[in-house]
């Protein structure tokens, strides 16, 4: 507990100049991305769902949260976490409706390809079929094109800032990526699927 609680100090110090910065020109779409690791608690094995919400580049709503069961596979917490996930973005959805702002095929990013395949098709499997029935709510709004999913490299996965203990380099990593720095404030960008598929190619090279 001692070594958790100076890493702390040491994020802390060394990031106390930073903080976030809301443009008021940035867009009004909403996006997300989400994530969960796989039994990271050590006394119950449950997985962590971590989820981030953006209305354009602002970023509105953040989530850290254990799951209430243990999940058998790496599909299965994050399957969970994306059920979660959307949850909050058909909330914010309500909500801004009251505003006049319509929003469909929202973008929601995932760096689990059997999820967004689980999410993409109604038939059930036998690595599906023990997951609760509450979860699967999501599979009837990707049907109906309200929200559309979108496979993201885990390099580029911005949701395991609140999910895994990242060392300092993949932080500094994903900072530079999404965040601009404006005199010391953190600008946060949420990118679109088409930069992120550039990206991912660009790695593949």
């Amino acid at each position: 507990h001692l070594h958790a609680i100076k890493r702390i100090f040491r994020y802390i110090r060394g990031t106390i100049n930073q903080g976030l910065w809301y443009p008021k020109d940035s867009s009004v779409a909403l996006t997300a991305f989400a994530d969960a690791d796989h039994a990271g608690c050590q006394d119950t094995h449950c997985s962590t769902s971590d989820s981030l919400q953006f209305l354009g580049e602002r970023l509105i709503n953040w989530s850290s949260k254990r799951q209430k069961s243990a999940a058998i596979s790496s599909t299965e917490g994050k399957y969970i976490a994306l059920s979660g996930c959307y949850a909050q973005i058909l909330w914010m959805r309500s909500q801004l409706t009251n505003y006049g702002l319509g929003f469909n095929k929202i973008p929601m990013y995932c760096d689990n390809k059997s999820v967004i395949a689980l999410c993409c098709n109604n038939v059930q499997h036998s690595r599906s079929k023990h997951i609760d029935i509450r979860y699967h709510f999501i599979k009837e709004h990707v049907e109906n094109e309200v929200i559309e999913l979108y496979f993201v490299n885990t390099e580029y996965q911005l949701a395991d800032l609140f999910a895994k203990a990242l060392g300092r380099v993949r932080i500094e990593f994903l900072i530079e990526l999404y965040f601009v720095n404006t005199e010391y404030q953190l600008s946060m960008r949420s990118f679109t699927p088409e930069t992120l598929k550039q990206l991912t190619d660009k790695v593949a090279e």
